[in-house]
């Protein structure tokens, strides 16, 4: 068991069984009374934010939390399949662990997964990637403005915004923390 003072931004606790991800934290040292740790914890499986605070020096203890790159290999009835990059383990990931994500996940791109005593906790994906529009209305003539959208269906299934110029058939790339449109890709 570590002490409060052994947290750090990005670390993992486990508290009441649950596992949290510290987004924050900051010691005080009050004029008067006790120091403490303030922190801001998101829970690992369901993304909840919370604001917890803890006495200074009190015990906390930490999770194990292996972080891989891993390649992204299929979908199967139960979940998807990733395959480690030095190791070439393969392993399922639930489909409720990948979630939304999936919406921008294509074969063989390159993930991070984080485990914990070999159950998988979530996805991490590159910060953008590179979708074709395999769906979208024609641009009509005069709808070259600037300011305008309409919804593109890409290559995954999922549903993005894209300005009225694109076509489909155009590759794009999207930013998979948001699922905006980002620019056209040579």
């Amino acid at each position: 068991m570590a002490t409060t003072n052994d947290i750090k931004n990005g670390t993992t606790l486990r508290i009441d069984g649950v596992l949290w991800n510290v987004l924050e934290f900051q010691h005080v040292k009050p004029g008067k009374g006790g120091a403490f740790v303030r922190t801001k914890l998101k829970n690992v499986l369901t993304g909840k934010i919370v604001d917890r605070t803890f006495n200074a020096g009190a015990k906390v203890e930490f999770a194990n939390v292996d972080r891989r790159d891993m390649e992204y290999l299929y979908h199967d009835g139960d979940g998807y399949v990733f395959m480690d990059s030095q190791t070439y383990d393969q392993i399922q990931v639930p489909e409720a662990v990948v979630g939304d994500d999936s919406n921008f996940l294509l074969e063989n791109t390159k993930v991070t997964v984080a485990t914990n005593e070999g159950n998988p906790l979530y996805i991490e994906l590159p910060a953008a990637v590179e979708l074709e529009i395999t769906q979208t209305d024609p641009g009509v003539q005069g709808d070259r403005s600037t300011g305008g959208t309409k919804p593109a269906t890409v290559q995954t299934g999922a549903t993005i915004q894209v300005p009225l110029f694109i076509s489909q058939g155009e590759r794009v790339k999207v930013d998979t923390r948001t699922g905006d449109y980002l620019g056209r890709v040579n």
